[in-house]
């Protein structure tokens, strides 16, 4: 397997798995406080869209190559 390839998919696993994360914190309403400031849940949205894109991105290029 070619170091890019690898990069490509261990790049996708992470993005995954951030967007996992994301998922899990939206349904489970979990309160995120960051100094005084409470991180919306929708903000959370927008990070597990943006790492499912991401992650589907890097693999299917991998697939690609």
């Amino acid at each position: 397997m070619k170091w890019q390839i690898f990069g490509l998919r261990v790049a996708g696993a992470l993005f995954g798995l951030g967007a996992c994360v994301h998922v899990a914190r939206l349904l489970t309403g979990f309160r995120l406080v960051i100094g005084s400031w409470d991180v919306p849940l929708w903000l959370n949205g927008v990070g597990a869209l943006i790492g499912l894109l991401l992650s589907g991105w890097f693999w299917t290029i991998a697939r690609l190559r």
